[in-house]
């Protein structure tokens, strides 16, 4: 027997409990794993919300995309990973089933990557899904080239915070967009060139600051009636990737065109053994360099706190990724 976080019915934080569960051996393709940190995302909170594509299986639910963990065992056929590994788990995609908030959990060894190397488990937890999400959606799926002016809406989240990072780090030019004035010194100091706060006359202020162009690339995980606004500000034939819906009232369609607008999703990148490599040695290498630096706003200790730490980052207020350590 193992701890687990589950949940009965969607809803609040509140649904959250930690119960005592079975822990399988692993099947073929799978491994079992030791978790040692949970990585708490937004589709953590949507799916325990019943918000998110794939839905719940309830009752007894498990939930959890992220998580850096120990290799314990493995089943038929998984090459590549050896018992004593550490791993990066994630994303997974069946969450009621491979769900990692638990001490031990069985997951997919496609859905993992080996750990990167002279980091320590917060940083090195904090860094994978942030840094694959900002890779995968600029590069992948956005294209971004050196020089390009990018605009990251939701710039203060870890995937925000991670998307100004690799846009430097690849020459390009990162615009960070906030809608509190309070987060404008810090984003400038995580390496934003430029800063706008609020959603009043986006286009024009990126405009000013792309002379009039607009943004070649805008990296937007708002989306909402508000998405009108935020297309604004992409240059004419620019692309919008859309990752993610912070905002879960319906989308409005923008009437400025021509635009491209891609949705992005990391499952793409992860049913492709070479692509997840390339994503891998990509965020490890900058990392290692120092080029990556993950800013982590908050660490909650236990299982127990599950529900605190989706409490804390519903409210929104974060700087930063938001951490669940077992220990």
């Amino acid at each position: 027997m193992s701890h687990a976080v589950v949940f009965d019915a969607v809803g609040g934080p509140e649904v959250l409990k930690v119960a005592d569960v079975d822990v399988p051996e692993p099947g073929t393709g799978e491994v079992r794993v030791r978790v040692l940190c949970i990585g708490v995302n937004r589709p953590d909170l949507l799916f325990r919300a019943g918000l998110y594509p794939v839905k719940p299986t309830l009752p007894q639910s498990r939930l959890g995309i992220e998580a850096l963990a120990v290799i314990e065992s493995r089943g038929p056929g998984v090459t590549g990973l050896n018992v004593g590994d550490r791993v990066l788990v994630g994303p997974v995609v069946q969450q009621s089933e491979h769900g990692v908030y638990g001490e031990h959990v069985v997951v997919p060894a496609a859905q993992t990557v080996l750990a990167f190397e002279g980091a320590d488990d917060l940083v090195t937890t904090a860094s994978w899904m942030a840094y694959f999400t900002a890779y995968a959606g600029l590069v992948t799926s956005g294209g971004l080239q050196a020089g390009d002016p990018v605009l990251i809406t939701a710039a203060s989240s870890a995937v925000g915070l991670a998307a100004i990072d690799v846009a430097r780090h690849l020459g390009a030019v990162p615009i960070a967009a906030t809608r509190s004035s309070a987060k404008e010194e810090a984003l400038r100091d995580a390496g934003a060139r430029h800063v706008v706060v609020g959603r009043d006359q986006l286009g024009d202020r990126v405009r000013a600051v792309t002379d009039g162009r607009g943004a070649a690339l805008v990296f937007d995980a708002t989306g909402g009636p508000e998405f009108p606004s935020t297309a604004d500000a992409v240059a004419e034939d620019g692309t919008i990737v859309v990752y993610g819906w912070y905002d879960e009232r319906p989308a409005v369609l923008p009437t400025r065109w021509p635009m491209n607008i891609v949705g992005h999703t990391n499952f793409t990148t992860t049913q492709d053994p070479a692509r997840l490599a390339q994503a891998r040695n990509f965020v490890a290498a900058g990392v290692r360099s120092g080029a990556f630096v993950p800013r982590i706003d908050r660490v909650f200790h236990g299982l127990d706190q599950a529900a605190a730490a989706h409490r804390y980052a519903a409210e929104g207020g974060q700087f930063g990724k938001v951490l669940i350590a077992l220990d």
